[in-house]
C-alpha cells in the first residue's frame, strides 16, 4: 500500500461522537452508511462469540452513494472490486483516530480498463475525505 493513499487524521470528539456526525454529513450530501448496524466491531465480533476488550472501539464504516453506485455497476460489474469504501475509526491518543485508504485515479486507471470510472471514482473519493474534514 502506497502511504500517499492513506488519509490519516484524528478529531478531539469521541468515536460516537464522529461517527453520529459523520452520518449526517454523509446523508447531507447523499450519501448512506451501508453497514450502520454492524460497523460496531465489537458488537460484531460479539455477535460471532468472539471477545475483546471493553474499551475496543474500532468502527468500519462502509460508504456509500447507492444512485451513483447503481448506475456504475450496471454500467461496468468490473468496476465492483474498487466500490467498497471503508473509513476505520478508533480511540487512539485519546483522541478518534480516522484511517481512509483510497486510490488516485491513475491507480484506478492502470486497475480497471474504463475510461470513465477512475476519475468519477477519484471524485467520490475526494468527497468522502471533504465529509470527514466536515465532520471532524
Amino acid at each position: 500500500m502506497n502511504p500517499s493513499n492513506l488519509y490519516a487524521t484524528e478529531t478531539t470528539k469521541n468515536n460516537k461522537q464522529f461517527v453520529q456526525d459523520l452520518i449526517a454529513t454523509a446523508s447531507r450530501n447523499g450519501f448512506i452508511v451501508h453497514n450502520e448496524t454492524t460497523m460496531e466491531m465489537a458488537h460484531s465480533f460479539g455477535r460471532h462469540g468472539v471477545e475483546v476488550a471493553e474499551d475496543f472501539d474500532l468502527h468500519m464504516i462502509q460508504i456509500c452513494k447507492p444512485e451513483k453506485a447503481a448506475k456504475s455497476l450496471q454500467a461496468n460489474p468490473e468496476r465492483a472490486i474498487l466500490m467498497p469504501k471503508f473509513i476505520m475509526t478508533f480511540t487512539g491518543n485519546n483522541k478518534t483516530q480516522i484511517r481512509f485508504h483510497h486510490f488516485r485515479e491513475e491507480d484506478i486507471r492502470s486497475l480497471v480498463d474504463d475510461q470513465a470510472f477512475p476519475a468519477s471514482l477519484a471524485d467520490t473519493y475526494t468527497k468522502i475525505i471533504a465529509m470527514i474534514e466536515e465532520a471532524r
